[in-house]
């Protein structure tokens, strides 16, 4: 078991965490309609997200904003990101911006980005 001085040591060398920004995880897939981007961000406010979208390029940010009433030194682990993080994905196919939609349930963000007519899939019927 590590002493006091050992642990002290711990959570104040994860001092470089207040000047980095997390990154999320993503989930990105297709339906015959849209792209649909998944990622979970647990106890973010809707109100702590901006996310942005355009033709080419999905960026998600936010902030995850720590329990402020527990002093380091009382932390045993930590080991959950809280602070600042941000997401950027390149389209794959061409969306229309325009008609995207976000929904934040269980802690789980869903974007729904329609693509653009021509990258639809359709079948095509063969005549002859």
């Amino acid at each position: 078991m590590a002493d006091k001085n050992q642990n002290e040591q711990l959570v104040e060398g994860n001092d470089w965490l207040e000047e980095y920004e997390g990154q999320l995880a993503v989930d990105v897939f297709q339906t015959p309609d849209a792209v649909i981007i998944k990622t979970p961000i647990a106890g973010v406010k809707k109100e702590d997200l901006e996310i942005t979208i355009n033709d080419e390029v999905v960026t998600i940010k936010g902030q995850r904003h720590a329990d402020k009433e527990i002093d380091k030194e009382n932390y045993f682990v930590q080991e959950c990101y809280w602070g600042a993080f941000s997401r950027s994905y390149v389209l794959p196919i061409a969306t229309d911006s325009e008609n995207a939609s976000a929904a934040l349930k269980d802690g789980i963000l869903t974007l729904t980005i329609p693509k653009q007519e021509r990258t639809r899939t359709r079948k095509i019927e063969v005549s002859g």
